[in-house]
Formats: structure tokens, sequence, C-alpha cells
């Protein structure tokens, strides 16, 4: 009986090496694969904007897998993460609002582009290094676990894989603590035990967001008035792209109290800016929802755990649809920030039961 083959794309970090790793010592057939997305740039641009996709992601890839002893390739996936993650970045900005490009390069690079190519060369399934973990249910739904690290649980970026993504993909790094991924690779002596995880988006290393989407569309976005909740203009912003919910620094507003920003409204070309209480609320609509451990709510309530963010420790609320496609997300407790764009996951103990994007 031959070997079940997998495809491990591979950052060059330390997570998907050992992913490759416990795959290849489980019985797999491994082939590792590094989505390369910056294919057609002279090496300085590679270097500089790779991140887990740059040319020194692929040299520690290629150097990983010659020391397991599996096949490696790279793929040039640059098509496709420039439409279904840069430019959605760029125009989402542009509206106003504060998008996830992580998301989006998971759903649609990661796992719809690397699972088709991967499939069409005869693999069963493909693996990543994210710290989550995939447990088919009772109901016979696939759904995502959470890690059992919660420091480094990674469920919330995952929310809107599919059901035939989820069937396809392997994820054993879910199952420990980064501490013990790091001892590991050590152990069977990985060139990047050590190396440090990247932290920024890899495609603005330098984490200034407008000057980037100003490169991309060629002219900067135009300047308009800051106003206060009741519509008065306190001052001139600097261009939409420049502001997110809840921000504070860079104001450039001298009010006597701290202020922060509590809308931006790309009709009006306004940014509108208030107290620290008026970043909180209790109530968020979200629309795109892509449900896991169940397959609706069909007209009920249904009480849930919901992240609003990567780094939120989520709230408790109740959920229901308003509309077709749209969910209502009532919280407990209010909530700092609530940011249109964003991604907010609802989760039932460990798992995740869904997700949809902030409206």
């Amino acid at each position: 009986m031959s070997k079940e083959k997998v495809v491990v794309g591979m950052s060059g970090g330390v997570d998907s090496s050992v992913a490759a790793w416990l795959l290849k010592e489980q019985g797999y057939d491994v082939i590792g694969v590094t989505m390369q997305i910056w294919q057609d740039e002279d090496t300085s641009s590679q270097e500089e904007n790779g991140g887990c996709c740059g040319l020194s992601a692929v040299d520690d890839a290629r150097r990983v897998a010659w020391d397991l002893g599996i096949p490696y390739y790279v793929m040039n996936f640059k098509e496709e993460f420039k439409s279904n993650v840069i430019d959605y970045f760029v125009e989402e900005y542009q509206k106003g609002r504060t998008p996830n490009p992580c998301i989006a390069c998971n759903r649609y690079v990661k796992w719809e582009s690397l699972l088709k190519r991967s499939l069409d060369i005869g693999a069963d399934y493909i693996a990543t290094g994210h710290y989550a973990q995939i447990d088919k249910l009772p109901n016979g739904r696939f759904a995502l676990k959470k890690s059992v690290t919660a420091a480094k649980d990674q469920t919330y970026a995952l929310y809107n894989l599919t059901q035939e993504q989820l069937s396809r993909t392997l994820m054993p790094v879910g199952a420990y603590s980064k501490d013990q991924i790091r001892e590991i690779a050590t152990q069977i002596n990985l060139r990047v035990a050590h190396k440090p995880d990247s932290q920024e988006i890899c495609f603005i290393p330098d984490n200034d967001y407008a000057g980037f989407i100003e490169e991309n569309v060629g002219e900067k976005a135009p300047e308009g008035d800051f106003v206060d909740l009741d519509g008065k203009v306190i001052g001139r912003h600097k261009g939409i792209t420049h502001y997110t919910v809840g921000q504070r620094k860079g104001l450039n507003l001298s009010m006597g109290y701290p202020v922060f920003v509590v809308e931006i409204r790309p009709e009006s070309n306004e940014v509108v800016i208030g107290k620290g209480e008026d970043v909180f609320s209790t109530t968020l609509r979200a629309g795109h929802i892509n449900w896991m451990s169940i397959d609706g709510i069909h007209g009920e309530t249904k009480t849930v755990t919901a992240k609003i963010r990567y780094s939120h420790k989520g709230g408790t609320c109740t959920i229901q649809e308003v509309e077709d496609g749209l969910i209502e997300c009532r919280f407990e407790e209010p909530q700092r920030a609530i940011t249109p764009g964003q991604a907010v996951v609802f989760y039932d103990g460990d798992y995740v039961v869904g997700g949809g994007t902030i409206l």
C-alpha cells in the first residue's frame, strides 16, 4: 500500500519545518513547497519584502528539506497573492475599513491555490505549521479546535476555511507548545530551531500601511476633516488610509484630554474623533459568514464566545441572523474598538463555530 502524500507549505520558519518532520515520522510521503510571491522582483526587493515568502525563506526551507531528505519545490503564487491579498488590502483601506490580509492569504492563497496545485500533482493533503487542530465532529462536519497553547493559537486567522479544505488539511503543530516545537527542532538539529518568528505583515515590513497604499495607487489619499461626535470640525487629517478605529497615536489633536478614532466615513472623507469611552460598543453586525462546526443557526439565537481581533481574549455574546447572510452579535460586556473590515470569530468552547467580516 502506497503512503499518503502530503504537501507541506514551508515558510523557512521553525513551525513549518517541524511540521514536515512530524509528518514524515508519522509515515506520510512528504513534499516541501514554498509559495513565492515576489518572484518577478529583483533580489533586494524580494529580501526586503519577503517575510514568510522571501528569498531567505526559500533558502532556509530548501536547506531544511535537504536535511529532512524530502523533495522541495518553489511555486509561484505572485498573481494569486496580488489579486486576493494586496489588491484587497488596498481597496479595504480606501473604503475606511481595516482588513486582515493574513486571513485572506490563508483562505485564497495558502489553501485554495496551494491545495488545488497539490491535488493536481497527486497529493492527498496539504499541511502547515499553524497552531491549530482539526477534528471531525459527530455531526460529520470538520472544525478547527484551538491549539493546546492559548498563547500561540491561530484559529482566529483560519476561520473561513471551507469543509473541503479542512478535510484535506493536516496541522501537526497544534498538539504542541511553541517551546516543545523549538525543543524538537533542536533535538533533530534543524538549522532554524532558534529563528525568530516574523511579526509584521509580510509585504509591509516597515508597517507603513499608508505609504504602501500610496505607492500602489500612485497618489496620496486626500486630506479631510477630523470631526467630533456632533459633526463639528476639529482639525484636518492626512487621508483616511492613515487611520483605524481605536487609534490614539498620530492624530496630532490638542483637545486637553486623550482622543481616539471612533469612526471613519469614506463617503464624506471624515474621521470621527471621541473620548476613550466612545470606542466601546456592545453590538456589531457581520457579513460574509463562514460556518464551520455547524451549518448555520437557522433563525435561532446562539450564545458563543466571540473574538474581534487576533489578540482579543474574546467576549460572551449572543448571535442571531438579522437578514439573509447577516449576523448580529450582542456582547454581555462592552468591547473596545470593534473595527469594520476585521474578522469576528465565534467559538463554542475550543471549537470554531464560524465567523465573518465586521461591517
